[in-house]
């Protein structure tokens, strides 16, 4: 392949960047509606008739004066790789702003292409290209990069790039003394380029000249040299609007729809009912529907050969009992809710699609600013829904570091997917109908667990800067059933994969421990097993907690490789068919696994909601943020569980002895007292502090 049709994807977030990628590479990477989607840059191939095209992604940014991790990594390859051609895309719902960051790359001299992406076909929002091409001096080109029209005049564009020339406000600048100090340090033909981003104050460009030269061209500089060269190059964009854009008067993501979603009364409450609506469909109705369907199939497809097994070797031969408990039983059990796995995933895919996401960062912005997170972290965390270990990686993105090891350790905190599979088996068991109550009140534990773990580690050792958070609201949009489809094949695929490796693995070593002595002797009652012995040692350890038998104590060990391991340990050990009682099975004290009562049930399944993070999550916050941070952060993690479940567990006693209302009027007047002794310190501190009533902070001003 010849170098001169290699080019790099740049542009701002949400502006359909993605998209176009996918659509021309046949790819499927994640599209996602706000700032940090993509945190790397990607490469792809296409062909375009007999020429191949290659493609490379780069993170979104807003100039190449960067503010944030994901930004300055598209800004490093840019510098690395500029002679390669430039496609630059805007979307026409917001194309001034878009432009910003097209004359950025036009000033430094590169073959640039601009594609403007109209993805919402507003008919009254005309744009003359070609006057828009000659008042730039690069190619403008219309797209639509969700149905891929215009992708050939784009590529034919491409191709004939050449090098542009900075527009004529750049010698509004007065540039000369500049270059005249810069000029050993940079190429002389991208002087102008440089010396225009010494008046910006560019980090990366200050970086690049000795402390002595960069002193004597800070002197020659302005006072107000960064808002000079910003107005100056948003006066260029705004003429050119005037002159090519017959534009409406919408504003770029604004929507009649937000005075609802968005009304500060209204947004949370909103966002709880969809989240339970969503979890509803899922874990019941619709979706119960479908697992039910799947374990009957399962049941009927296994059987067979497991009654030819138990004809080869006996009912009794370890054989029959590894192929049909440890495998067949096992799997089939994660595998019954492959269903679920799906629909959460496709709804969780449209919320995001619609443009409804984006705004519940901005919904939590200020609740997260206050625990030293940003609304960043919001997109980090709800990834953690779907799985932790990819969550984490998209905390890459924040600029802050102490931000970005916060969020990455209170990302295991929230109910992953993994998770589920024990919420709807152990409280289906015990709670039927009622269990949505319980799961959403699991999934709101973690979250209130995660805040709280912030508030409390930005006020002892993991304090936060102030964090810049730039949010632009896709406008409202039908999901692209397609591409939801697209991201539903890929979790699908990934979770039988799962399935098929790492748990299929796991469950034929938790039977091995749970069937074979320390001398390998075969003890299909697991009396005496490796793994009884291992989980009444530890069993002592989780009596306060309420679950003390060894099957559980074991089941949570191995739940640390895997969290589906728990229930497949669970099941295996009480030795459970799908249609079995559970309830039956986990009264029994006689079996492994055993709760002697409600509270129990609830506490161990708070434990497990909080508890330590699998083995591939433990391995990428590693890699994120470094070995002490992760063991602390582990051992804080488990050590808060244990203190989370104690207190929860003696709660669930009290209510179930003395009833639901005395309890929580304890509790409120306790929350009472505790919120009246914090007020009075914090304003006797106060006047401490502020004795002449200085009237200069914001306290003082409120008195």
């Amino acid at each position: 392949m010849e170098d001169n049709f290699e080019y790099l994807l740049v542009g701002n977030p949400n502006t359909g960047k993605t998209s176009l990628y996918n659509k021309l590479t046949k790819g499927n990477e994640h599209v996602g509606n706000w700032h940090g989607v993509t945190v790397e840059e990607k490469a792809g191939r296409y062909v375009y008739f007999d020429k191949e095209m290659r493609i490379i992604d780069l993170p979104g940014l807003y100039s190449l004066s960067t503010l944030s991790y994901e930004e300055s990594v598209a800004r490093d390859y840019f510098y690395k790789n500029s002679k390669k051609r430039i496609l630059v895309i805007c979307d026409a719902n917001n194309l001034a702003r878009n432009l910003y960051l097209a004359l950025n790359l036009i000033e430094f001299g590169s073959r640039v292409v601009v594609a403007v992406n109209n993805m919402d076909k507003i008919p009254k929002n005309k744009i003359n290209y070609r006057k828009m091409s000659e008042k730039f001096g690069v190619p403008f080109i219309s797209i639509n990069a969700n149905k891929g029209e215009g992708l050939n005049e784009l590529n034919e564009a491409l191709i004939r790039a050449d090098e542009c020339k900075a527009p004529n406000y750049v010698s509004k600048f007065n540039l000369a003394k500049i270059k005249q100090e810069i000029a050993p340090h940079f190429d002389k033909e991208k002087l102008d380029y440089y010396a225009t981003k010494c008046l910006e104050k560019d980090e990366y460009v200050i970086n690049r000249i000795p402390r002595d030269v960069w002193s004597k061209v800070e002197a020659l500089l302005p006072e107000n040299s960064m808002e000079l060269v910003a107005k100056i190059r948003y006066q260029f964009i705004e003429d050119a609007m005037k002159e090519c854009v017959t534009t409406t008067n919408i504003i770029y993501g604004r929507s009649k729809l937000d005075k609802f979603f968005m009304n500060k009364f209204l947004s949370l409450p909103i966002f709880f009912l969809l989240l339970m609506g969503v979890f509803y469909l899922t874990f019941f109705s619709f979706g119960k529907f479908l697992s039910d369907g799947l374990v009957k199939v399962i049941d009927l497809a296994g059987q067979p050969f497991i009654s030819w097994l138990a004809r080869l070797f006996g009912e009794s031969s370890w054989v029959v009992s590894l192929f049909d408990s440890a495998i067949i039983d096992g799997i089939g059990t994660i595998f019954s809710f492959l269903p679920q796995v799906a629909l959460l995933f496709f709804f969780l895919s449209l919320l995001e699609d619609s443009g409804y996401l984006a705004r519940v960062a901005f919904m939590f912005e200020d609740i997260f600013g206050k625990v030293g997170l940003s609304g960043k972290s919001v997109y980090t965390l709800l990834m953690g829904f779907g799985c932790s270990s990819s969550a984490i990686l998209t905390a890459r993105n924040m600029e802050d570091k102490n931000a970005k090891i916060k969020t990455a350790l209170l990302t295991p905190y929230i109910s992953c997917s993994a998770k589920f599979p024990l919420y709807l088996v152990i409280g289906g068991a015990f709670f039927g109908v009622n269990n949505i109550f319980y799961i959403m009140g699991l999934y709101l534990l973690g979250v209130i667990v995660s805040i709280t773990m912030s508030f409390i580690l930005e006020k002892t050792f993991l304090k936060s800067k102030e964090q810049s958070f730039i949010l632009e609201f896709p406008p409202y949009r039908l999901p692209s059933f397609k591409r939801i489809l697209k991201v539903l094949y890929e979790n699908v695929k990934l979770f039988i994969q799962r399935v098929g490796t790492l748990l299929i693995a796991m469950n034929v070593i938790v039977w091995i421990l749970s069937n074979f002595t320390f001398t390998m002797r075969y003890v299909p009652s697991s009396q005496g097993s490796m793994l009884e012995t291992i989980g009444k040692v530890i069993s002592p350890i989780f009596i306060p907690l309420g679950f003390g038998s060894w099957g559980v104590s074991a089941s949570i060990v191995a739940g640390i490789i895997a969290k589906e391991v728990i229930i497949t340990s669970i099941i295996m050990f009480n030795g459970l068919k799908c249609k079995d009682s559970l309830v039956a099975s986990f009264s029994d004290p006689n079996n492994p696994v055993y709760f002697a009562g409600i509270p129990n049930v609830l506490s161990f399944l708070t434990f497990c909601s909080i508890y330590s993070p699998c083995v591939t999550t433990i391995a990428i916050l590693w890699k994120e943020i470094g070995r002490k941070w992760t063991i602390l952060g582990v051992i804080i993690q488990v050590v808060v569980a244990y203190l989370v479940t104690l207190f929860c567990y003696n709660i669930f006693r009290a209510i179930d002895v003395f009833g639901a209302a005395p309890v929580i009027l304890i509790l409120l007047a306790f929350l009472i007292v505790v919120t009246a002794i914090l007020i009075v310190i914090d304003r006797v501190k106060h006047k401490k502090v502020c004795a002449f009533n200085c009237n200069t902070c914001g306290k003082c001003r409120k008195r």
